[in-house]
C-alpha cells in the first residue's frame, strides 16, 4: 500500500498555483500528487541553490513556462515553497530568493518544534 504525505503550501504558493492557466494548474496538481505518493514528477531538476533536497517541477505549454519549487524530504509532508511563471531563460533572482526565504523559515520552524 502506498503511503501518502500531506501537501502543504507556504506563503502565497497555493494562490499562485491557482492563478496558473487551467491546463498548467491541472498538470501541476497531477505532478504534486505523484510527489506525495513518493514518486518523481515527470520533468524536474534539483534546486540546490535554494536548499538541500529542494526540487523544481518544470511545466510548459503554449502559454509559457511555469515552475513549482518544493521539498519532499520530510516524513510529515511535501512543502510547496513557490509557484511562478518563468519569464526568462534563467530563473529570476526574486523567485530564487523567495523560495530560499520560505525554505529557511520552514527549517527554522521545524528546529523550534523539535526542541520545544
Amino acid at each position: 500500500m502506498e503511503e501518502y504525505r500531506d501537501l502543504r503550501f507556504l506563503g502565497r504558493s497555493f494562490k499562485d498555483l491557482r492563478d496558473f492557466p487551467p491546463s498548467i494548474a491541472a498538470v501541476a496538481r497531477r505532478e504534486l500528487s505523484r510527489v506525495v505518493q513518493g514518486l518523481e514528477p515527470s520533468d524536474w531538476k534539483p534546486m540546490k541553490s535554494v536548499g538541500p533536497g529542494v526540487t523544481e517541477i518544470r511545466l510548459r505549454d503554449v502559454s509559457g513556462a511555469y515552475r513549482v519549487i518544493y521539498i519532499a524530504k520530510f516524513a510529515e509532508a511535501v512543502y510547496v515553497l513557490h509557484c511562478f511563471e518563468k519569464k526568462t531563460q534563467k530563473t529570476a533572482r526574486t523567485d530564487l530568493d523567495l523560495a530560499t526565504t520560505r525554505y529557511r523559515a520552514l527549517i527554522r520552524g521545524r528546529v523550534l518544534v523539535r526542541r520545544g
